[in-house]
């Protein structure tokens, strides 16, 4: 059994919003997913994040400047 952790699985959601819900790829990666979870119906809609848990994720995964002043993983 393998420890890696499990990715988010792109090429069904990619499947769902290409050809479930007929989306452009550039309709699909211009959405938030609050937007898409929406789409998908209202079985699917989470509660919105909170401001304790988005300063957590914040923190975790902060964003960072290059040299020419764009947004790159940290």
């Amino acid at each position: 059994m393998s420890s890696a952790p499990v990715g988010f699985d792109w090429p069904a959601l990619m499947r769902v919003a290409f050809q479930g819900l007929g989306l452009s790829p550039a309709d699909f990666w211009a959405m938030t997913p609050v937007e898409f979870l929406i789409l998908l119906g209202p079985e699917n809609s989470a509660a919105p994040l909170r401001r304790d848990a988005f300063e957590a994720l914040l923190s975790r995964f902060p964003d960072t400047m290059n040299e020419d002043g764009y947004d790159r993983d940290g």
